[in-house]
């Protein structure tokens, strides 16, 4: 999964538990995922940023 669908998928849980009454079970579960998105996004930044850093000692 890249950055960009994590992102989206991750602002979809975040809408519908905001607009949608959900119960223990679902909460719980979309909470979950969200954990797992929000590792997903910042393994991907912190990657990125390495490979940037990277690429500017090596001017």
């Amino acid at each position: 999964m890249n950055y960009n669908d994590a992102l989206q998928e991750l602002q979809g849980i975040v809408m519908e538990l905001e607009n949608n009454p959900t119960d223990i079970e679902s909460l719980a579960k979309k909470l979950k995922r969200a954990q797992t998105l929000i590792k997903a996004c910042k393994d991907k930044l912190t990657k990125t940023d390495e490979e940037i850093q990277k690429l500017l000692k090596a001017e």
